[in-house]
């Protein structure tokens, strides 16, 4: 499934990702929606592929229970992908994930707006970051308080299948950018939203970059709705100047488009870099192609363009 975007994750300085689903193991059935339990040998896939980071706080985070979640976090752990948004004890919550980068400290967070109703057992609270303004403000300040040269928060965020975010992710964006954040990752629509550059004027009269897309899509799913195949890999390039202030340099994306074979009953899913694959068909080294699968590319390609935006260079 991953083997036309492999190089694209395997040779960033580090690959973030969103896991929106549970690794509750073989004893509990594995499991399509509404419920996800997922086989645990995606954790290891993942980390051949190349995630660094996988941000866990999301809708689907109590799909397999309290012991889901917790077993979620033992297998990414055994895989030695690094993680945050979900913990197994308070002092877990409040230890920030940090990140060294060439020299560059970046801290993670992840919040969700919910669990689809699943209720939190009573206790423990600690156990998923939501999306609250306390439990934000608290979680920059510990951030903070590590001197990171860059915050990066993921939220699990907006309106299902909408491309574009609405007042309240803008606010949220806001909020977060005046408090410490200089990333945020949005996730949760399904759907692209666009993506931007900021310049945030802080309440001292500081000046910052800051970068938010609102939403990446899927980057894997079974899911058939308009625009859900589409999504991008997105690649951030980021310097710190001789006077140590953090500088944005551009935001380019990878068009990806989940091909689904619904013709077979195995290798269904893969993974398409719509570029590469276009460039191949028009210069005739690729011969297996459908004209309406290549029409479907090019179409695919003008939704994801249409949807993130301008790449930032």
């Amino acid at each position: 499934m991953f083997e036309d975007v492999k190089y694209n994750i395997q040779t960033a300085d580090l690959a973030v990702g969103n896991l929106e689903t549970t690794f509750a193991g073989p004893n509990k059935a594995y499991s399509g929606y509404p419920t996800f339990n997922t086989p645990e040998a995606l954790a290891y896939n993942l980390k051949k592929l190349g995630f660094d980071v996988l941000t866990t706080a999301n809708n689907h985070s109590y799909d397999s229970g309290y012991k889901g979640l917790e077993s979620t976090i033992d297998y990414l752990d055994d895989a030695d992908i690094a993680h945050t948004g979900t913990y197994k004890s308070p002092e877990d919550q409040n230890k920030i994930l940090i990140k060294n980068v060439k020299g560059i400290q970046i801290a993670f967070l992840s919040f969700t707006y919910g669990t689809n109703g699943i209720p939190i057992p009573e206790g423990k609270e600690y156990s998923i970051n939501l999306i609250d303004e306390q439990t934000i403000l608290n979680q920059l300040s510990l951030a903070k308080e590590q001197n990171p040269d860059l915050i990066c928060v993921s939220m699990h965020w907006g309106i299902e299948y909408k491309t574009s975010p609405n007042d309240e992710q803008k606010r949220l964006a806001d909020l977060l950018f005046q408090n410490g954040a200089d990333l945020i990752i949005g996730n949760h629509p399904h759907v692209l939203e666009p993506m931007e550059k900021r310049e945030i004027t802080l309440e001292d009269g500081q000046t910052k970059d800051g970068f938010v897309v609102y939403s990446l899509g899927n980057f894997i799913s079974g899911q058939n709705k308009a625009y859900t195949t589409d999504s991008a890999i997105l690649n951030l390039s980021i310097t710190k100047t001789a006077e140590g202030k953090m500088k944005i340099n551009s935001a380019t994306y990878v068009p990806i488009y989940t091909y689904q074979n619904k013709s077979s009953s195995s290798k269904k899913f893969k993974l398409i870099n719509l570029k590469n694959a276009i460039a191949n068909y028009d210069a005739g080294y690729d011969t297996t192609t459908s004209t309406t699968l290549y029409n479907t590319y090019k179409t695919e390609l003008d939704n994801i363009k249409k949807f993130l935006g301008e790449e930032i260079k």
